[in-house]
């Protein structure tokens, strides 16, 4: 067991068994904050359940969630994954889109990563270092894709500041460039995904998906966290039409 953690042992009534809860130790230098988050991951369900499963972090476990209830990953589908670090998403969109073509009989799909930072390589999907905002991002998107995308979805978040209101604005503006982005690349019923928080700012951003897309949505997938203010908007049915 790694220095600082303990393990909390709790009989349940009439069993033998034991609920096992990791305890961590606060340790000198180390903020009380960066404890209790330390302990949370520990004890967290879907971060012990991506690493028995080979997922690259909780999160793919949400966009998971969210397929099941709107199919948007389905076989054959070209999906631009932004913000792709560490990769979670990318992974359940290789596997649902049958990126590697181990579905017999389904169409073979199109997994595409964007990220600033380098990220490792991830089976049956292709990965570029980029920002998306630069200067004909959208062209090399589409290029690299052979057209346009079905899919662009993103889980980016700013950095946080520490101050509620500001990280929220922060992240509406990543999300509404996004958005920008998808119109772009995105194919006519394509489908857009992004992560927001909840915080009284998002109001210009669904009007102008309402606009642009069929039906919008706004959810929180069971493996968001009870006490985070993250949702998820998903729009289906794309337009395509200009402005």
């Amino acid at each position: 067991m790694p220095p600082g953690q303990s393990v909390m042992a709790k009989k349940t009534s009439g069993r033998g068994t034991r609920d096992l809860r990791v305890k961590v130790k606060t340790a000198r230098g180390r903020r009380l904050s960066s404890t209790l988050w330390l302990e949370r991951q520990l004890n967290d369900p879907y971060v012990k359940l991506a690493k028995a499963e080979g997922y690259r972090g909780r999160a793919a476990f949400k966009i998971r969630d969210l397929d099941d209830k709107y199919r948007f990953l389905v076989p054959g589908a070209r999906v631009v994954d932004l913000g792709c670090a560490p990769g979670g998403w990318c992974q359940i969109a290789v596997e649902r889109v049958n990126a590697l073509g181990q579905k017999p009989g389904k169409a073979v799909g199109r997994v595409l990563g964007i990220d600033l930072q380098e990220v490792e390589p991830i089976v049956g999907a292709e990965i570029h270092q980029l920002d998306f905002l630069e200067d004909g991002a959208d062209d090399k998107v589409k290029t690299w894709l052979g057209g346009a995308a079905d899919v662009v979805m993103s889980d980016m978040a700013a950095a946080s500041s520490g101050h509620k209101q500001t990280d929220h604005l922060r992240i509406i503006a990543l999300c509404e460039a996004a958005a920008y982005f998808a119109f772009d690349v995105l194919d006519e019923g394509g489908t857009f995904i992004a992560k927001v928080l909840a915080g009284g700012a998002e109001g210009e951003l669904q009007a102008l998906l309402k606009r642009k897309f069929t039906k919008v949505a706004n959810v929180k997938p069971p493996a968001s966290r009870a006490d985070s203010s993250e949702k998820f908007v998903v729009a289906t049915g794309f337009r395509g039409e200009p402005d």
